[in-house]
């Protein structure tokens, strides 16, 4: 898994800004520790940095057609193609002996090569073949067109910047922040989008004005005559026709051929496991791989924290891991590692994961997040994660709570209260968010595809599970890739198998969930690798810790703030509400929509903390 970044610009010479680019590049080093170029021609540049998983020695880039343009070394304006890609291709060995049958010849065991050799045998179709995670630029120098891809559920990110003479892009914020042209802005959607949707934020949307993502299945052409997007990949709705039977089998199917997919690696590799169906059923699976391949056992790990055992369960959180995980790994026969994280820790994990996510987050847990990954990272470079299962068999709480889905909004939101809550009254005028939030909802309506004859109940379902997809699990694949990739390690998703997805879309609710079991579906598929205790057990989020510390140290900053005249928070919040609910002991409105009373605060903190860090000017 690499890093990427670029700069076309059609009114400079852009050979002579090798400096800014390698700038840009050179942002993204922790997504790439182990190499870096830079390729520079009249009016493109792209950077790279590498974290090799595939062929260590070969797969440098960018990657130019050689073939086109055998003397390009660092850059030309003569020649084919150039490549900087971020990913990992699942089917590069069949579509390498596809490309073979062509009349392609390869140099390299990459499957970087691959994804270039595809474009220049099927051009802008070429990721309609594509089984994997990436995000993508390719300048053609003939055509003299970049494009940019994204993979279809958006693992990958990739950000893009349009400017008077050209673009900016970069797998992250901080790369296209490198660049004097662009500024860190935040307008009045940016604050709609971190105060009223902060939970689930707009497709498409960067917070900073100006900035946006390549969303998800997407496809970026940019040329001389401006900039237009395409959609490689969507979901089709269709009748389902196979029986409980079939439907069992053919998950079961899937996943046992992704998960065997994505164990392709040439370093250290190990799962997530947190003892819960969906990333024990990824363990058991990779188990079984292993062990027909003749390998040796599954490196599984888990995070906790001091006095979780004693904490009071609650709807989002119904148990404490470690029982779960300890009879997973025991039935499985992993070798697992319990990552215990201290409050100290996770307060000196902040400013990482600021710097990580180039946003504000979700605050200690995106800290206990870094600090398991950065764990995980001292043994493996790859990790297997359970995420996606909740949102394609429909295991999350709104899909069951009759209220939330009867509600006009998105289901998440029914029933809580935003941060949006906290702005200053001039600033709410201004920004609007109940109209924000009510516009971003009927715009994610329409597009759902729609089946006819769905029963009313069925259609509601399809819906909600179409915002699930598209709106609720990007920012969560964001956050698992910008933290996993801040300490380089390679976090893969099989959940996300885009024939998976495809597969799950069309599956009615009654075989999903059958007699209202959630995720009855995959429970029954995967019965078989697991203890009757894991299989069953109720949904329970990641968890949030009980630290003490964690809470008065963040109570005192709060107070910090509220003493500081130019506290640029203060901008936006209304000083006076934050400071009446803290003398009330009641929590802040939290951006998370898991109950977590230290949330809101957090939420506040760290708006601070971000605008001062990155010296986000408002509009």
């Amino acid at each position: 898994m690499c890093g990427i970044t670029g700069w076309i610009d059609w009114e400079t010479d852009l050979r002579a800004q090798r400096r800014t680019v390698l700038a840009m590049t050179g942002t993204l080093a922790c997504r790439g520790p182990d190499a870096d170029g830079v390729w520079l021609s009249r009016h493109a540049a792209l950077g790279h940095r590498r974290l090799a998983v595939i062929d260590l020695d070969g797969g440098a880039q960018p990657l130019p057609d050689r073939a086109a343009d055998p003397d390009s070394t660092d850059g030309s304006d003569v020649g084919g193609a150039v490549l900087a890609y971020n990913g990992e291709l699942y089917n590069h060995r069949e579509l390498r002996r596809e490309l073979e049958a062509h009349g392609h010849r390869f140099r390299s065991r990459s499957d970087t090569e691959v994804v270039l050799r595809a474009h220049l045998q099927w051009g802008s179709a070429a990721p309609e073949s594509f089984n994997g995670i990436y995000a993508y630029a390719l300048w053609d120098a003939r055509r003299e067109e970049l494009l940019l891809v994204r993979d279809h559920l958006g693992i990958k990110p990739l950000y893009l910047h349009a400017h008077r003479t050209g673009v900016l892009f970069g797998s992250e914020p901080k790369a296209v922040l490198a660049n004097p042209l662009f500024r860190a802005e935040l307008d009045a959607e940016g604050i709609a989008e971190l105060f009223a949707l902060s939970a689930a934020p707009s497709a498409g949307h960067g917070v900073f004005r100006g900035l946006r993502e390549v969303r998800p299945g997407h496809l970026v052409t940019v040329g001389r005559h401006g900039v237009r997007e395409n959609r490689y990949w969507h979901l089709e709705s269709r009748p389902h026709t196979d029986d409980e039977t079939v439907t069992r089998e053919r998950v079961r199917a899937l996943l046992a051929d992704t998960v065997e997919r994505q164990l392709l690696s040439d370093v250290p590799l190990c799962t997530l496991l947190s003892g819960g169906v969906d990333s024990s059923a990824i363990t058991a699976l990779a188990a079984l791989a292993r062990e027909r391949a003749g390998q040796g056992k599954v490196a599984s790990f888990s995070v906790d924290f001091p006095g979780s055992a004693d904490r009071a369960p609650d709807a989002w959180r119904t148990s404490a891991d470690a029982p779960f995980v300890q009879a997973a790994a025991e039935h499985i026969g992993t070798r697992h590692t319990s990552v215990l994280v201290p409050d100290d820790d996770l307060l000196d994990a902040r400013d990482a994961v600021l710097r990580a996510r180039d946003r504000p987050g979700w605050g200690e847990m995106d800290a206990s997040l870094h600090l398991l990954f950065r764990e995980v990272r001292r043994h493996s470079t790859v990790a297997l994660s359970g995420e996606v299962a909740d949102e394609v068999f429909g295991g999350y709480p709104y899909f069951h709570d009759q209220r939330a889905l009867a509600a006009d909004t998105f289901p998440w939101l029914h029933g809580r209260t935003t941060p949006a809550a906290l702005l200053r009254p001039e600033v709410a005028a201004e920004v609007r968010p109940d109209e924000y939030t009510a516009a971003a909802y009927r715009s994610s309506l329409a597009e759902v595809p729609l089946l006819a004859g769905e029963s009313a109940a069925d259609r509601r379902i399809r819906e909600v599970s179409y915002l699930a997809l598209t709106r609720w699990l990007p920012p969560l694949l964001d956050r698992v890739d910008r933290v996993s990739m801040s300490v380089g390690l390679e976090v893969r998703v099989p959940f996300a198998d885009h024939r998976l997805v495809e597969y799950l879309w069309n599956v009615p609710w009654r075989l999903k969930a059958p007699g209202g079991r959630a995720k009855g579906l995959l429970r029954d598929a995967v019965r078989d690798l697991l203890p009757p205790q894991v299989t069953d057990r109720p949904k329970s989020g990641y968890p949030s810790t009980p630290a003490v510390r964690y809470t008065e140290v963040l109570a005192d900053r709060a107070r910090e703030l509220l003493a500081d005249p130019g506290a640029p928070v203060f901008d936006l919040v209304d000083r006076d509400t934050v400071r009446r609910l803290l003398a009330e002991g009641k929590p802040l409105p939290s951006p998370r929509t898991a109950p977590n009373p230290v949330g809101g605060l957090d939420h506040l903190v760290q708006v601070d903390e971000w605008l001062r860090a990155y010296r986000v000017g408002l509009t």
